[in-house]
């Protein structure tokens, strides 16, 4: 004869039913942990996100309002500026640029292309900016533009985002 507890008709154990419960539980509560971790991932790219599309609207403001000082400060002097048709340039390159822009002030200004902008986080140091912009100037008395890719190498030290690498390109 079958004991109760043990047919197969009339279910499973006492210690069976409880280890199918607990099993229930560990796979809802490593599900749970794995959404939280997901949206956390998600949260934390977000976050980069806004930080970076606020520092390029922080540069480029300082470009497009001849602010030399601030356009200055947002760069680190290691600063290497890699273009496709000028070559590899520097910090002090790149500023006596921004002050030749400034006191020729022909107009000239950068716009992002909404909706280029792509931000990847680079561990330890820093993030990753890739987008398109567009430059343009007055020339001959009509607005002179063009549309370029690029990409900034952000690096957060104390606090403080700065650029330390230029790749300027498809011009």
């Amino acid at each position: 004869m079958y004991s109760t507890k043990h047919h197969p008709i009339f279910g499973l154990s006492k210690q069976n039913e409880d280890m199918k419960t607990n099993l229930k539980y560990i796979f809802l509560s490593i599900v749970l942990i794995g959404v939280f971790n997901l949206a956390h991932a998600q949260s934390a790219k977000d976050s980069l996100y806004k930080e970076i599309a606020h520092m390029d609207s922080v540069v480029f403001n300082a470009f497009n309002t001849r602010d030399v000082e601030k356009f200055k400060s947002l760069f680190t002097e290691d600063l290497e500026f890699y273009h496709d048709k000028g070559g590899v340039t520097n910090y002090e390159h790149t500023i006596n640029f921004m002050k030749e822009v400034a006191k020729n002030n022909n107009g000239l200004r950068r716009d992002l292309v909404k909706g280029s902008l792509e931000v990847y986080p680079i561990p330890g140091y820093g993030a990753m900016e890739i987008g398109t912009h567009t430059f343009c100037h007055l020339e001959n008395g009509k607005h002179d533009c063009g549309t370029f890719k690029f990409v900034h190498i952000w690096q957060k030290k104390n606090g403080e985002w700065k650029i330390t690498r230029v790749v300027s390109y498809d011009h």
